[in-house]
């Protein structure tokens, strides 16, 4: 990363300085920021009523087998019906009565700006199930809920919370068992094969009532890192561009800040995730996934539970996922086991 994108932007801005001027920034909208919210709306069902319906499959799944990954479990509004209108999120049975998902399923962004997490009587868990439609699995209301104490709803670290059901299923299920941090240091190495699984949308933005699965890799972080890091310097190029040309800022100068803003900048994807995707992009979880498991076959048959599905990129549309993304990010459960082990212990 260096000020190598800087020159372009100071030149952009010269030859069409009123590029600059006609930016906007807005605060991000409750309801598609927040999966809950976005499903609560009636935006989800809209957007479902209007997508292309063509060639649809999760970004370059496949439909699951009956009977696979029976940890799997949809997150829905409380009291609504099962459908994929209703259901937000994904999940995975870690214990008979334990749901491991994503914080930022259940911590939702407010009018006023500030978050707040999701009461149980919102959240209704369906166990058991491969396909979203009434009368499938079995649908449990939610008894607790508990946040990792150092997430924020403002960055996606530290992105995992558990769900404590009112009662065990009772339809055929199995939970699935999660690496500790030695054996998550050996899955998260670059070339490891994963499969993510989940009802999110699929190519054209249509929800999916059939569980889906795709398989990726993990990818090495820093790669991650460097990618996302350039696009998002190419982003503020311009916009600094136009700040150094208005402030009549020195060249000498403007290199300078340009270089110690960069270094200054947060890895998007951090110690506490997994990337994982494809070199030739076209695979990855999208919006309805997210808090869904990513798993890892192991030797002698059988898988572990390595991430949790965290954020990926948005299409350039405003629509959906970018499909052509090379991967998305995950939390790395190997980092948590104490919290897993201490929040479970502390509420039987």
């Amino acid at each position: 990363m260096s000020s190598r994108f800087l020159p372009a932007a100071l030149a952009l801005l010269l030859a069409a300085p009123a590029l600059a001027e006609e930016a906007q920034f807005a605060p991000p909208d409750p309801v598609t920021a927040s999966p809950f919210a976005y499903a609560k709306s009636g935006a989800k069902a809209e957007r479902g009523k209007t997508a292309e319906q063509s060639g649809a499959k999760v970004i370059g799944g496949e439909v699951a087998a009956q009977g696979a990954w029976p940890w799997q479990v949809a997150l829905l509004i409380g009291g609504a019906p099962v459908g994929t209108e209703s259901q937000f999120c994904g999940g995975s049975m870690v214990l008979d009565r334990w749901v491991l998902t994503a914080a930022h399923c259940i911590h939702m962004p407010k009018d006023d700006g500030s978050f707040a997490d999701l009461a149980p009587s919102e959240v209704s868990v369906l166990v058991g199930t491969n396909t979203l439609v009434p009368g499938s699995g079995d649908l449990i209301p939610a008894e607790a809920i508990f946040r990792h104490p150092s997430y924020s709803g403002t960055q996606f670290d530290f992105d995992i919370a558990l769900i404590k059901l009112s009662r065990a299923p009772q339809v055929p299920y199995q939970t699935v068992e999660v690496p500790d941090a030695e054996y998550g240091d050996l899955l998260n190495k670059q070339g490891v094969t994963t499969i993510v699984t989940g009802w999110g949308l699929q190519e054209g933005a249509q929800p999916s009532p059939e569980l889906r699965q795709a398989q990726i890799q993990v990818l090495d972080r820093e790669l991650c890192n460097t990618a996302m890091l350039e696009a998002r310097a190419q982003d503020a190029a311009g916009g600094f561009g136009y700040a150094v040309q208005t402030l009549g800022l020195a060249e000498t100068d403007a290199y300078a800040i340009w270089d110690d803003l960069i270094a200054r900048a947060p890895k998007p994807v951090s110690e506490n995730m997994i990337c994982s995707g494809t070199f030739e992009g076209g695979k990855t979880s999208c919006n309805g996934d997210s808090g869904g498991p990513l798993v890892v076959p192991v030797d002698g048959g059988g898988y572990i539970q390595a991430g949790i599905v965290s954020w990926g990129l948005s299409a350039t549309t405003g629509r959906g996922c970018e499909e052509t993304a090379l991967f998305s990010a995950y939390t790395d459960i190997s980092k948590f086991v104490p919290w897993l082990n201490q929040t479970i212990a502390a509420n039987p």
